[in-house]
């Protein structure tokens, strides 16, 4: 009898578990390409270990997701309420089809993203494309469609789709509410196991402990629940994920291992000026200064070959565009001239902004980046069920979410060539530049 299941070790998960179905979309050609591509872009140059790919972070939401659902569809954890409300959960051949779809959608939710993942994203697409939109067409395809319809019932790409990007990426779709809380499951902003999953990984990876949280307990104590009274939500009587009291804490560790993660890893001011450096070398070695939409010619660029254009322009001085891959290749990175400074800010809101323009007007244009980012909000609402069962909002049951704080940078980077003497004068005219100019000034 042939092997219907396949186990593969992973270092975060000990064995993911797949069935022949699953196996044929981990050997598609979108899948597979995914072996080619960095999870945290060009980290590795500032965190050596950080060298994991796609591939296997697909392969650990996919394990994740699996575990959540089968959590929250169990019987046991079903109330009447929910049952009413989701018809569907109650019925087996319902559960067994959306266990599918959920555990596939998992598996291609980054099978649209570019070489070197999130690192050039934005600025590199046509305008109104993302990798969400590139999932959803590779998903929709052909090629993918004839493993769907291999499926017993088959799968139908739209609910795949559905599940892979959620209601934000994709508001021209309706979605249930079913498929709103299946969606939650993968790329949610309270637990998303895709969030789960790159904390584990990343920080394993890596060398820190920031990511680690007790992911295990916080599953268990999954469930969908109604809103709590104080939920902020447009549909304010529709169910979501949430969390058993016994689960808070794990909940409150998963929100502080992402502020760590991002304000210790994500937001190293090297890693995100490698971001940059790479921005602008593909900028000018791509055609046209983008990738391309079109999903074969997607599927055929990977780090590979963004890296082999890197390496052939850093050693060839008549390349045209040598000194950007060289600032890559040889790590001649831009240095940090100014970081965020929270007496700056009280000055000033725009205070890395001030110090980019006048070192740009002091010293010379494309000398100097700016790179600033800040966090919406921070630790997302989600409802709570206590002991006593009572439905409460989370933000009114812990006091630890409520302080997570935003991450908030600013950094400005200088060219090596102009560093010293731009960190000198940033030193003696620092007061001047930060403060705001009085014209500037408005009254409340």
């Amino acid at each position: 009898m042939a092997k219907n299941i396949h186990e593969i070790r992973d270092p975060i998960h000990v064995f993911v578990r797949l069935d022949s179905h699953e196996r044929k979309v981990l050997n598609s050609r979108p899948f597979q390409r995914l072996r080619h591509i960095h999870q945290l872009a060009l980290t590795y140059l500032v965190y050596p270990g950080a060298t994991h790919r796609r591939f296997e972070h697909s392969l650990g939401v996919m394990e994740l997701a699996g575990r959540v659902f089968d959590v929250i569809s169990n019987p046991e954890n079903v109330t009447d309420e929910i049952r009413t409300s989701l018809p569907g959960i109650t019925r087996d051949d319902d559960r067994r089809y959306w266990r599918r779809v959920i555990r596939m959608a998992a598996l291609c939710h980054d099978v649209g993203h570019l070489p070197f993942s999130h690192a050039a994203e934005k600025e590199l697409l046509p305008e109104g494309w993302d990798h969400e939109r590139i999932t959803r067409e590779i998903i929709l395809s052909d090629e993918m469609k004839s493993i769907w319809d291999e499926v017993t019932p088959p799968l139908r790409p739209e609910d795949i789709v559905k599940l892979a990007i959620g209601p934000k990426k994709a508001p021209d779709l309706d979605f249930s509410t079913w498929e709103t809380i299946l969606a939650e499951i993968i790329v949610g902003d309270a637990f998303g196991v895709d969030r789960m999953d790159y904390l584990l990984r990343d920080s394993h990876h890596i060398g820190v402990a920031y990511g680690r949280f007790d992911h295990y307990r916080l599953i268990d104590t999954l469930r969908i629940l109604p809103p709590a009274p104080s939920d902020q939500k447009e549909a304010s009587n529709e169910p979501s994920l949430g969390v058993e009291e016994g689960g808070i804490q794990s909940a409150e560790a998963l929100m502080l291992a992402r502020y760590f993660m991002y304000s210790q890893v994500y937001f190293h001011s090297i890693r995100r000026i490698y971001d940059t450096h790479l921005k602008d070398f593909l900028n000018r070695w791509l055609s046209g200064g983008t990738f391309s939409i079109d999903i074969n010619e997607h599927l055929a660029m990977t780090d590979n070959e963004v890296t082999a254009g890197l390496l052939q322009a850093a050693t060839d001085t008549a390349e045209p565009h040598h000194d950007l891959a060289k600032r890559i290749v040889c790590r001649e990175h831009f240095k940090m001239l100014y970081q965020r400074n929270p007496n700056d800010v009280k000055i000033n809101q725009e205070a890395g902004q001030s110090v980019y323009e006048a070192a740009e007007a002091k010293f010379g244009s494309d000398k100097f980046r700016h790179d600033r980012y800040s966090q919406k909000s921070g630790a997302p609402e989600f409802p709570v069920k206590t002991r006593d069962d009572q439905i409460v909002s989370s933000l009114a049951i812990s006091t630890t979410l409520c302080d997570v704080p935003v991450v908030s940078t600013d950094f400005v980077f200088a060219e090596r060539s102009v560093f010293a003497e731009a960190e000198k004068w940033l030193k003696e005219n620092r007061e001047d530049i930060i403060q705001l100019k009085e014209e500037e000034v408005t009254d409340e």
